[in-house]
């Protein structure tokens, strides 16, 4: 990626605006760290039940940070109010962060995906925390929808699912492996629905093998 200058002026971002909810503080920093410009967010989360920054949110503005060298401050757990000044971005190759609860690791995969993008070379990043939990997308869902998706708009992103993590321990763990985009993404349209070539799915349980849970699961599927 080509260094560019960074702009201190200070954008205030409402986080209570439209769902009022983690996705304006994920995307709100990665935006930040790609554009250079440092931005003070108020109202975190506030139209959520626990309102501030949960462990998960923390988590990825943290590794932001460290990848673009950026300082923050009042940057806490629980705090409904921060702020993100950016600075270079110098990526390495190979990342370790873990969130500390079954707080979404797919949802931190993908508010770090858009600065992976331009690392400028090839990144592996290890994640752990939730990988399945209500309220987010499932790494499956990642792994089988999103990315291929972006694939076809010219992003080059995999992930490996290592171990299922639930709420609320967590314990979950991905890799995320991302590529150096070569050329602007691509607009992708998709005005009618393709024709069905395949109809399948994944049966998962933990510590439910004894009661062949995924099995019967599986099995009903099948059935219908």
């Amino acid at each position: 990626m080509k260094s560019r200058q960074i702009n201190r002026t200070i954008l205030l971002i409402d986080g209570s605006r439209y769902s009022g909810s983690g996705t304006i503080v994920r995307q709100a920093v990665a935006f930040s760290a790609l554009i250079g410009r440092s931005i003070h967010m108020i109202n975190v989360r506030a139209k959520r039940d626990k309102p501030g920054l949960r462990p998960q949110h923390l988590r990825v503005v943290e590794a932001i940070t460290e990848l673009v060298n950026a300082g923050t401050e009042g940057l806490v757990q629980g705090s409904q109010e921060f702020v993100f000044h950016p600075g270079s971005l110098k990526v390495g190759r190979h990342y370790s962060w873990d969130i500390g609860s079954g707080g979404s690791t797919t949802m931190m995969a993908l508010g770090m995906l858009p600065v992976l993008a331009f690392s400028g070379s090839p990144v592996t990043v290890e994640l752990r925390g939730g990988l399945f939990q209500d309220f987010a997308p499932s790494a499956f869902h990642l792994q089988q929808v999103v990315l291929p998706l972006l694939c076809k708009m010219g992003l080059n992103a995999q992930i490996e699912i290592i171990r299922p993590g639930y709420v609320p321990r967590g314990g979950g763990m991905l890799h995320l492996t991302v590529k150096p985009l070569v050329r602007t993404l691509q607009a992708v349209m998709r005005e009618e629905a393709g024709p069905v070539t395949k109809l399948w799915g994944i049966a998962l349980s933990s510590h439910l093998e004894e009661r062949q849970v995924s099995q019967r699961m599986a099995d009903t599927a099948i059935a219908q």
